[in-house]
């Protein structure tokens, strides 16, 4: 598991819907980007009580995705740059106040290794494991456009299904205020079988390449 907790504590979520309701969309803004620098509250607080601000009419949809995705691509930007400028060396000295390991650096550095910058978009689908990459492509070097180009994306369809989801939920959010856990849960398991597909497609492209080269030896040995 790349970051230490679970899912959002009572008082986080508590804390989280205390500064929505004073400031807003600023608040969701403000609470999504400190979910991207230092892992909490978690972005699914701030979002589903959001939704659940426009479900009673408080807030707009359009307004609090538009709050929720800045503050999410701002926040992912700073750990980018945190990561650039500071090197490993900061994470290794400071790493964990932001919740953020050496080990959690490792194993993003080897997903990217293997499947590249999209990466990035993937992971946005994830509360467990979002936070770790920006700091990780800045560490990398990742040229900064095609990182937060990606970033984007998965920030987009993240926080408005979180958006949507709240809004839905409706009149029933002080009973999933106490089950976020769930949506880490789901969000974690569509992450494995995304994992999952793309190690048989790549396996699959080895065996594919693998074929295709003994073809051509047999063809060259028939034809000499």
């Amino acid at each position: 598991m790349f970051i230490a907790y679970a899912s959002v504590t009572s008082g986080l979520v508590t804390l989280a819907t205390h500064i929505i309701n004073d400031l807003g969309y600023v608040g969701v803004g403000l609470m999504v980007y400190c979910a991207g620098v230092i892992a909490i509250p978690g972005t699914e607080a701030p979002m589903l009580f959001a939704g659940f601000n426009v479900y009673d009419g408080t807030l707009t949809l359009i307004g609090v995705i538009v709050a929720g995705v800045v503050g999410d691509v701002l926040g992912a930007t700073t750990a980018y740059w945190i990561g650039r400028k500071g090197g490993r060396e900061l994470i290794e000295r400071h790493g964990s106040k932001v919740h953020l390991s050496t080990a959690d650096l490792d194993r993003a550095h080897r997903w990217f290794g293997r499947w590249g910058s999209p990466v990035m978009f993937v992971t946005r689908f994830t509360p467990l494991i979002r936070m770790v990459f920006p700091y990780s492509a800045g560490v990398a070097e990742m040229p900064f456009g095609r990182c937060i180009g990606f970033t984007t994306l998965g920030s987009i369809g993240w926080i408005t299904g979180l958006a949507l989801l709240g809004r839905e939920v409706g009149s029933q959010w002080p009973k999933w205020r106490d089950h976020l856990q769930y949506v880490d849960y789901a969000a974690l398991a569509l992450l494995l079988v995304v994992v999952a597909f793309l190690i048989y497609r790549h396996v699959h492209r080895v065996r594919a390449a693998r074929d295709r080269s003994s073809s051509e030896r047999a063809v060259d040995a028939f034809a000499d």
